[in-house]
């Protein structure tokens, strides 16, 4: 049985795209230098892939940024705003990718969202009224013929068109209908182009078809790939799906000419039984998703196997679920984990080897294969994660513990007086920038190399200049700067029981932002008081409110490697517990405004709207509401989000009953404030008024622009001054003179 990888991480094994990348951005190396690291990553990735015997690998799978950046910078759709600047392709790249400010002008980068259903982000492609869609770029093709110097012939993967359009942001008048005959005319001409360069194999994407597909969704899919698959020019042209199934349209897809169909068998609960029910074409070859590309859990051959064994196809492939861009590098560098956890794991390189063990398997009788027999006796043999008094926690959870007294109206009432904030008041997410020297201080904590006393005492140092800083600034509320944090996540898996760390497990979110997610092994509880004394001591600093900063159930979830033993609504409403005592130490505290961040609430949630209570809303919503229930009236509650499309859910994130919320809006042009409007939203709100994932200062008059556009859909009354997420990525200067102009801003709409 042959094996197939979608896509590999691309990042490199110890980070040098993104430590290369952010010397490039400034200034310290030229793009020369930078190009010969993307280039050894891709050398390395290639070659990992072909010692572990992988029949299909994928080439064009890697980006400096993001692969749906690259399809727009392949067909020339790139705003006239940043071809103005006249800048290098890289330049241009960039500055589409993170904004730019300097000599040759001053945009805003492209707007960002969550890549479906994970922690991924994609740049939002923009096609306007003067968009010449073209194929201009060689990407594809030049890194097609790099491997192929290696000695590695490779498929050619290719955000797919309908994906493509779909994703896509129409500024103008045109729409989808008005572009996809010279769009789907210049992927015909790169099939053309690959295939003239020998380019065998060609893989086009399309993960939007796992949604769910209206009549003029499918006429459209139809329209396009009838005319790619009527000139494949000797190609043949793999149609890869992932992260769900793809039942709306499975039989077009399986009647169209395609050469091979990747179907997701993980993520996609009815793929086996729309193959049983409507059968696969004979001739083609199934690329069979059915190791996880997206969770870290060591694959069980025996149900692997068992499903493969009940296909009816005649030539099957085994694949990834999708792309292994969602998971670490390798185990080998986890040289601090015990070996009775690691055993249990499975990251990317490790996978490789899944692929193959298992495809040897398939033609065996297996039960007696030493492979087979030390997989299974993984799964037979795992420590014991319970915890009696977590499980009868969650068990004696009753309906009124999720509800909070007195409702909204009264209570904000309440708060106006108790805090006396002024009209749109004005405050931060919640990390302030996380210099070298924050860094080398926790490092040291760490490694031992100073005490817990040192550590303590710089950190109070920190939070004392941070208050300060802003109340000279003017903000009305204050935060912390969370220097004790590594990450959001992280820091409360480190103070949580039934939590797993790795040294070197980074996983990408987008461009150069990588994150280490914690892997939850066990029953969760808290051990101690997490944020309590920090709080304490910034509150003590100053006599302005001061937010305490928490992170939400369902995001720890979400941004965590989860369990594959329980399911998912237990596992929030045991972490849900443990904030939720957090939450109320704080209160007893003093502290009288927290904020619970839920920034990933939407990443588990299923991609078909007719499974989105039933399998996740239902039980998500009320785990926030759990954590908050039972603080007083005069406790003011917020909660923060960003990066995804929330205009679809925002009765359901009203219901979460939280006092404030803010929103990522800066990027996506303040798109979902008429939802908000739409739909009555009580909460109170602070849509980002600018982009913290730039480097750029927004400057007094833009973010004036901002509110003024606020206050037409949202009540003075129910709007706050913020960025659009929180500062640690930002250096100081710039950190500085945002908010400054920030509050001036705020200061202006007031006057």
């Amino acid at each position: 049985m042959n094996t197939s990888v979608i896509g590999y991480p691309r990042i490199g094994k110890d980070r040098e795209l993104k430590f290369e990348s952010e010397k490039f951005f400034r200034g310290e190396i030229g793009e020369g230098e930078l190009l010969l690291t993307a280039k050894n990553i891709r050398k390395s990735d290639w070659e990992s892939q072909q010692k572990a015997g992988i029949t299909y690998i994928s080439s064009n799978d890697f980006s400096f940024y993001d692969n749906v950046l690259d399809t727009a910078f392949i067909f020339n759709i790139i705003p006239q705003r940043y071809k103005d600047l006249n800048l290098s392709d890289l330049g241009t790249y960039f500055a589409m990718a993170r904004g730019y400010q300097g000599d040759h002008g001053n945009v805003k980068a492209l707007a960002m969202k969550k890549w479906f259903n994970t922690n991924y982000h994609y740049l939002v492609p923009e096609i306007d009224d003067d968009t010449e869609i073209k194929l201009t770029g060689t990407k594809p093709v030049d890194e097609f013929l790099e491997a192929k110097a290696l000695g590695i012939d490779t498929k050619v993967a290719v955000t797919g068109p309908f994906t493509f359009l779909k994703l896509a942001r129409f500024t103008g008048a045109k729409k989808i209908a008005d572009v996809s005959d010279s769009l789907t005319s210049e992927y015909v001409k790169l099939v053309s182009v690959l295939a003239s360069k020998g380019a065998g194999y060609i893989e086009f994407d399309e993960p939007y078809l796992v949604r769910d597909l209206s009549s003029d969704d499918i006429a459209l899919f139809n329209e396009i790939y009838s005319k790619i698959l009527s000139n494949k020019n000797g190609a043949k042209i793999f149609l890869q799906t992932y992260f769900g199934d793809i039942r709306d349209i499975y039989t077009q897809v399986t009647a169209l000419d395609f050469d091979g169909i990747g179907l997701d068998f993980i993520e996609g609960r009815k793929t086996s039984e729309l193959i049983a029910e409507n059968g696969f074409p004979e001739g083609r070859i199934l690329f069979a998703g059915l190791v996880n590309g997206k969770n870290i859990w060591r694959n069980n051959y025996k149900k692997t196997l068992e499903t493969l064994k009940g296909i009816n196809a005649s030539d099957i492939v085994l694949s990834t679920s999708c792309s292994l861009l969602h998971v670490p590098y390798s185990l080998e560098s986890e040289t601090g984990l015990a070996e009775d956890y690691k055993k249990h794991f499975a990251f990317a390189e490790e996978k490789l080897t899944e692929l193959n063990e298992i495809a040897s398997l398939f033609d065996k009788d297996y039960n007696s294969d030493p492979d087979f027999i030390k997989n299974q006796a993984l799964f037979e043999g795992r420590v014991n994660s319970e915890d009696k008094e977590v499980k009868h926690a969650v068990a004696s959870i009753k309906d009124e513990d999720y509800v909070r007294l007195p409702v909204f109206g009264e209570r904000e009432k309440i708060q106006k007086e108790a805090l006396k904030l002024p009209l749109f008041p004005t405050t931060t997410i919640g990390s302030f920038p996380q210099t070298s020297d924050v860094r080398k201080n926790r490092q040291d904590y760490k490694k031992g190399n100073i005490t817990s006393e040192e550590y303590v005492a710089f950190n109070k140092k920190k939070i004392a200049e941070c208050i300060k800083l802003q109340e000279q600034i003017g903000l009305d509320v204050i935060v912390h700067g969370e220097f004790e944090r590594n990450d959001m996540v992280e820091y409360f898996g480190e103070n949580l029981n039934g939590f797993v760390f790795t040294e070197k497990a980074w996983v990408q979110s987008y461009g150069t932002r990588n994150v280490k997610p914690p892997i939850i092994w066990g029953d969760i509880s808290r051990k101690a008081p997490i944020t309590v004394e920090w709080s304490k001591y910034a509150k003590s600093c100053t006599d302005k409110p001061v937010k305490g900063m928490l992170t939400g159930p369902v995001t720890i979830l979400n941004w965590s490697f989860p369990r594959e033993d329980i399911s998912i609504k237990e596992s929030i409403l045991q972490i849900a517990l443990a904030i939720r005592d957090e939450v109320l130490d704080l209160e007893a505290n003093g502290i009288n405004i927290i904020q619970i961040d839920e920034a990933a609430l939407r990443e588990k949630l299923p991609l078909r709207k007719s499974d989105w209570y039933s399998e996740y809303l239902d039980f998500a919503i009320p785990a926030f509401r759990l954590v908050h229930s039972k603080v007083k009236p005069e406790t003011q509650i917020h909660t923060h989000m960003c990066y995804s499309e929330f205009t679809d859910i925002i009765p359901a994130i009203d219901a979460m009953d939280a006092d404030v919320i803010t929103f990522e809006a800066s990027r996506s042009d303040l798109q979902i404030l008429d939802s908000l409007k739409e739909n009555n939203f009580k909460t109170e709100v602070g849509p980002g008024v600018y982009d913290i994932h730039s480097p750029r200062v927004p400057s007094v008059e833009e973010i004036v622009a901002a509110l003024t556009k606020m206050r037409a859909k949202i009540e003075d009354s129910k709007l706050w001054v913020n960025p659009d997420c929180g500062l640690k990525t930002r250096g100081n200067e710039e950190t500085v003179k945002s908010l400054t102009n920030l509050v001036a801003a705020a200061k202006q709409i007031r006057g």
